[in-house]
């Protein structure tokens, strides 16, 4: 059966954001899983993705206090419905970027990652998928805050999309670029 995965990152919850928008919390309720690719900023978000989310996969990023040392670790690697994941906050400089990512993750078919606040989806000499859902809460140059969501299934990567929310208000426009 196919597994549907909400990904975000970057949520700096309290610090840039007062509160995740509704329309994510709605993909949470939704998921069979959730990837958190870090930069909660409070612990309080990270309770709530927990007590909310069927699965919660998260790590830690570099805005990140102490505090979460013991909650989250740096990097995840799982394998959810036969595709081999891997979750980090950062991998560096866009520039070589896939062959960078090939040598640091040589067993895994998807990559989520987060820290700059802008969507990402290439895929490597060696096949593997690099996907970064942006930011919900904090677009920085981005025309749009954003989050992804795809399915797994049977090894595959399926309908990924690129959500958009509004500037002001909420709502989920899916991204065209994104969609496979």
């Amino acid at each position: 059966m196919p597994t549907s995965v909400l990904v975000v990152s970057d949520t700096h919850v309290p610090q840039k954001a007062k509160a995740v928008p509704s329309a994510v919390w709605a993909a949470v309720d939704r998921a069979d899983v959730v990837v958190h690719a870090g930069d909660w900023t409070g612990l309080p978000l990270l309770d709530e993705f927990e007590t909310r989310a069927r699965l919660l996969i998260g790590v830690r990023g570099n805005n990140d206090g102490p505090e979460f040392d013991d909650r989250l670790p740096e990097v995840v690697r799982t394998t959810v419905d036969g595709v081999r994941l891997a979750v980090v906050h950062e991998t560096g400089a866009k520039e070589a970027r896939e062959t960078r990512m090939d040598r640091l993750f040589p067993e895994t078919d998807l990559l989520l990652f987060g820290h700059s606040h802008i969507p990402w989806d290439t895929t490597t000499p060696a096949g593997l998928r690099l996907l970064n859902p942006g930011s919900p809460t904090d677009r920085r140059r981005q025309p749009h805050a954003t989050y992804l969501t795809l399915t797994l299934d049977a090894g595959a990567i399926r309908d990924v999309a690129l959500h958009e929310l509004p500037v002001k208000g909420a709502g989920i426009l899916p991204h065209p670029r994104m969609s496979t």
